[in-house]
Parts: structure tokens; C-alpha cells; sequence
């Protein structure tokens, strides 16, 4: 599915370069072939949308936590504002970081969620890894349940009446 989607974008790129002749000229440079796909295929959506999609973000029912945080981290990039001036970019970074975190904890389902947050982390990182802690300790104790049953289940565990003689 993906490799199809891969040669769905392919061809339509390929096609929109067919239909720019201002690129097939020889005097052509990168930076206008860079400039030109850039505008046709930069993102249109408003920053509310951005901000909106990363709040509400939810982990799908069944779905791996650590895609989930993949998923929250491309959002999170997608609202970082782009400065030249390195004390506002650090900012923005910073804020964007806080809004991933807290997006990726409230999004998080179930046990593991509640789990999350209770720990509290400061970091993503934290977060994912506690995420990976919880769901390593409950399938441990699902093996466990079902050893330990199976084990019972098979085994008579009564001691038997001695007979007397």
C-alpha cells in the first residue's frame, strides 16, 4: 500500500513537472525547480489547523504507542514557527516540545494512559519509555496468567490422603 502511494506521488509529480514548461528551459536553475514544486506542494492548511489536529490527537484503538508518538512528533513539527533569530527559535522549539508532550500523554488510551500519567514525564522521551515499561509489564503478566493457569489446570496440586496400613 505504501509503494503504491509512493508511485501515486511519483507519477503526479511527474506529471505537474510535464506541465511546466518555465522548467524544461534551459535556463532553468535548481532553486527555481526547488521553488516551483515547493509551492505547489507546500501544505495550504492555517497554523488553527495544526494546533487543532496535535491537540486533539488520539491513539487508536489497538494501536502502537510508539507510532502514535512518531505520529504526535510530525504534528508538533508542523507547528514549529521558523525563525532567524536563534533565542526565538529555541523558544518555539521549547514550546512546541511541551505541546508534543502534552498532546502525546492526553492522547495516550487505557491503562498505559492512566499509567503515563501518573509517572508525569517532562520529556517525550520519558514518556514513550515509561509507555514501553507498562505495556512490557502487562504482557508479562498476561504470560504469567495464562502459565500459571495452564500449570494448575494440569497438574493436581491436592496432596492425597495417606491410607493408613
Amino acid at each position: 500500500m505504501a509503494g503504491e502511494r509512493l508511485c501515486e506521488v511519483t507519477d503526479l509529480a511527474k506529471l505537474f513537472y510535464q506541465g511546466c514548461p518555465e522548467l524544461h528551459k534551459p535556463e532553468a536553475t535548481w532553486q527555481k525547480f526547488k521553488h516551483t514544486f515547493r509551492q505547489r506542494y507546500k501544505d495550504v492548511r492555517t497554523d488553527q489547523y495544526h494546533y487543532m489536529i496535535l491537540h486533539t490527537a488520539r491513539q487508536a484503538r489497538n494501536k502502537d504507542a510508539q507510532q502514535f508518538a512518531d505520529r504526535c512528533k510530525a504534528l508538533s513539527q508542523k507547528i514549529l514557527c521558523k525563525s532567524d533569530e536563534p533565542l526565538a527559535q529555541q523558544i518555539h522549539q521549547e514550546s512546541a516540545e511541551r505541546m508534543l508532550l502534552a498532546s502525546y500523554v492526553a492522547g495516550l488510551t487505557g491503562f498505559v494512559g492512566k499509567q503515563v500519567r501518573t509517572f508525569n514525564p517532562q520529556l517525550i522521551q520519558q514518556a514513550v519509555k515509561i509507555v514501553l515499561s507498562v505495556q512490557e509489564a502487562e504482557k508479562q503478566e498476561r504470560f504469567n496468567n495464562s502459565f500459571y493457569t495452564k500449570f494448575e489446570n494440569s497438574v493436581n496440586l491436592q496432596s492425597k490422603p495417606s491410607s493408613p496400613e
